[in-house]
C-alpha cells in the first residue's frame, strides 16, 4: 500500500512510458524517519522539500502544507501498522508530458513506507566500518548537487564499487578533488578539539541530520565547529570520522586505508541527539 496524491491505494496507475521521474529523473524526494507516529525534524524536511521543488521549477500544490505532509505520512504508517518506527519516502515528480522540456510544471507525489526495528539512534561500539574514496566519478560543485533528486548515478555506482571491494561505504569527492560526503550521508571529521564538515557550497547534500549535529556540536563545551573544505589528505590526520543521515543518525568510520579511528565524540553526540528527540 502507498499514498498516491493523498489517496491510500495498492495501484498507482502510473505509466512508465509517461512518468517523468522514471524517464528523466525529474523528481525530488525526502527520506523521513517516523517515531511514535511523528516525523522527526518534520519542519526541516518540509522546507528542504519546498526549496528543492523551487530550484527545479516544480509547482508546489497549494494544499501541500507541512501539516498536510505530516497527516499523509501518518495515515500511511497507520494503515501499514508501522507507526511506532518506520522509514517513509516522499517523492514529488512533474506530471507527464514533453521530453526534456515538460509541458507542465504541475506535480504529483507518492509516499511509501517500511518498518524500522529501532526507534532511537544507536551504533554498535567496536564494530568495523571501513571506507575508501570513490574516484571514478565526481560530484559537481553546484546547487543541484545539494538537493535530493532521483538522479543518483554517482551514489549507485559508488555503492557497487564499495560492495565489490568489501567496503562498508565510500567517500565522494567533488570536481575540485575535495571530500564532500559519503554515499548516503554527510561526513564529519574530528581533529583534536575541532569538528569539521564540508560546506554546502562544495556540493554536498544539504542534510537534515547534518543540521541537527551541527547545532548540537556548537553547544558542546570545548568543541570548535567549522564548515570548511576537506582534502583527502586531511582524512589521515583525523581522530574521528563519522557519517550522518536521518535514518541511521550517526555512523562512525573505524578504518580508512591504513588509518583507524575512535568514536568517543560520536557516542557523545548520539546520546545528545536521542535526548533532543525525546524532548521534541
Amino acid at each position: 500500500m502507498i499514498n498516491y496524491n493523498g489517496n491510500l491505494t495498492e495501484n498507482t496507475n502510473i505509466s512508465v512510458e509517461q512518468n517523468r521521474g522514471f524517464l528523466y529523473g525529474d523528481a525530488v524526494f525526502e527520506t523521513l524517519k517516523v517515531v511514535d507516529g511523528k516525523i522527526l525534524f518534520a519542519e526541516d524536511h518540509y522546507f528542504r522539500l519546498m526549496a528543492s521543488m523551487r530550484i527545479v521549477r516544480m509547482e508546489i500544490p497549494m494544499h501541500f502544507t507541512m501539516e498536510y505532509m505530516e497527516e499523509q505520512v501518518k495515515s500511511l504508517a497507520n494503515a501499514l501498522n508501522i507507526s511506532a518506527s518506520c522509514r517513509a519516502r516522499l517523492t514529488f515528480f512533474r506530471k507527464s508530458g514533453g521530453f526534456y522540456l515538460p509541458t507542465t510544471n504541475d506535480s504529483e507525489f507518492i509516499i511509501t513506507a517500511e518498518a524500522l526495528q529501532e526507534t532511537l539512534y544507536s551504533f554498535t561500539e567496536n564494530s568495523t566500518y571501513e571506507v575508501d574514496l570513490f574516484k571514478d566519478f565526481y560530484v559537481t560543485k553546484q546547487l543541484l548537487s545539494t538537493i535530493k533528486s532521483t538522479n543518483k548515478m554517482v551514489q549507485i555506482t559508488g555503492s557497487i564499487f564499495a560492495y565489490e571491494n568489501g567496503l562498508d561505504n565510500c567517500l565522494l569527492i567533488n570536481d575540485e578533488k575535495n571530500v564532500i560526503e559519503a554515499l548516503q550521508g554527510n561526513i564529519f571529521i574530528l581533529k583534536g578539539k575541532k569538528l569539521i564538515t564540508p560546506p554546502i557550497t562544495d556540493g554536498c547534500l544539504n542534510g537534515i541530520m547534518r543540521k541537527q549535529i551541527l547545532a548540537i556540536a556548537r553547544k558542546t563545551e570545548g568543541l570548535e565547529v567549522s564548515e570548511e573544505s576537506v582534502s583527502p589528505f586531511e582524512l589521515q590526520k583525523a581522530d574521528e570520522i563519522f557519517i550522518t543521515n536521518v535514518i541511521k543518525g550517526i555512523q562512525p568510520i573505524t578504518k580508512y586505508r591504513k588509518k583507524e579511528y575512535g568514536s568517543t565524540l560520536a557516542s557523545e553526540l548520539i546520546k545528545k541527539l536521542n535526548v533532543l528527540i525525546r524532548l521534541g
